[in-house]
């Protein structure tokens, strides 16, 4: 890092925010005809831009991703395995094979698949049949494996989403958010990274029918991974997209969209921006002091706070200006503090995005201060409090 770069973090963070207070910039660095839009780093998860990202949004085939979360799921723990055959029933064919007209693998009634045959058709063809199919085997019933859905997501961290049915189909209450779209298919890539592969995946053939994938992104060369694209009369077109090049890799949703041809240009703009406009670097060395902490009724007032480990950030390539960073933490913190105690936070705002957190711990213990030093201390704390 250099020295130049170094003296500007720290000047942003002399002022450290107690309580929650922190100023932010109010420009984005980059512009997109989507109505909702999220992306992360996928190696550090630094948010690298965020457009109401927690607006809930009709899921659509994007719902898929959790079903094959699910599936993936059972797959890695042992409970199934990829050669298991699933039955197909009549209201899967009904529902979502041939007679429904709609994304499907068109698997034949009462025909037995390999459940890995059923997650390609879900990966490259969206098929609404091969989800209702791996719904009613893991849980007799889509109902039942919807209702599951939900309990996973709130497992791995998905603290919205709501689904009521394995395909995405329109139904009442199904919601979730590019946020949280963005995390979901951040955790596919590192959980199941050999079953994530199938994402990527050009075409698929089955019941002699060749289906190519639907994600426009995988015929740009640009290094795709593909994952999951969707279209709803409320959202209009959205998709959930990866792309990896020279060892990074960003991960965006985007929703809202007027076409699936403005969708796929908007995605590939974005998704491009991420790689070309940040830089992993640097800003402070493991066990490096960070900042400092007020602290009240203690031997010294303040302690000084470090992360744990390197701090590595995504810093814009330009508009360094827009960069925003605040210690924040409750306080005055009382004493006493013991060292390796979690005190606060270290935010870090790229334009008005909140692109990284991370906690901080006090690097030294702060013992209980003489009598006469904690009365100072209340007086003091007692003026500054009225005007805090």
């Amino acid at each position: 890092m250099s020295s130049f770069l170094r003296a500007q973090f720290f000047g942003l963070i002399a002022l450290a925010s107690v309580c929650l207070g922190a100023g932010v910039a109010s420009a984005q660095l980059f512009e997109t005809k989507a109505t909702q839009a999220f992306m992360v780093d996928a190696e550090t998860g630094s948010v690298l831009f965020a457009k109401d990202a927690d607006a809930p949004i009709q899921p659509a085939s994007l719902a898929k991703l959790m079903t094959l979360e699910m599936a993936f799921d059972a797959v890695k723990s042992g409970r199934l395995a990829l050669d298991d055959t699933f039955v197909v029933s009549e209201n899967a064919w009904r529902t979502g094979g041939a007679p429904s007209r709609t994304s499907t693998m068109f698997a034949a009634v009462r025909s037995s698949i390999r459940l890995e045959d059923l997650m390609r058709g879900i990966a490259v063809q969206a098929a609404n049949d091969g989800c209702i199919i791996i719904a009613e085997g893991i849980a007799g019933s889509e109902t039942g494996f919807a209702f599951q859905m939900t309990e996973r997501a709130r497992k791995i961290g998905l603290q919205k989403s709501v689904f009521v049915n394995a395909t995405g189909l329109p139904a009442e209450g199904q919601m979730t958010t590019v946020r949280e779209l963005v995390q979901l298919a951040r955790h596919l890539q590192e959980t199941y990274p050999d079953l994530y592969r199938l994402f990527a995946e050009t075409d698929f053939t089955w019941n002699k029918i060749n289906q190519r994938n639907r994600n426009p992104l995988l015929a740009m060369d640009i290094g795709a991974e593909g994952l999951a694209v969707g279209a709803s009369e409320q959202n209009g077109f959205a998709i959930v997209g990866a792309i990896h090049q020279n060892g990074r890799r960003v991960i965006a949703a985007l929703s809202g969209m007027s076409s699936d041809r403005e969708r796929a240009e908007e995605a590939r703009k974005l998704l491009e921006w991420g790689l070309r406009s940040f830089e992993k670097t640097e800003i402070f060395a493991a066990d490096e002091v960070v900042g400092t902490a007020q602290v009240y009724g203690g031997t010294k007032g303040g302690v000084p706070l470090k992360a744990k480990g390197p701090v590595d950030l995504l810093l814009p390539t330009f508009h360094r200006d827009k960069l925003t960073a605040r210690i924040v933490y409750q306080g005055p913190l009382p004493a006493p503090v013991e060292e390796g105690q979690h005190v606060g936070a270290l935010r870090i705002w790229i334009g008005d995005t909140l692109s990284q957190e991370m906690p901080l711990y006090a690097a030294e213990t702060v013992e209980v201060g003489e009598l006469h030093s904690r009365a100072f201390d209340a007086l003091k704390e007692l003026a500054i409090g009225w005007l805090r």
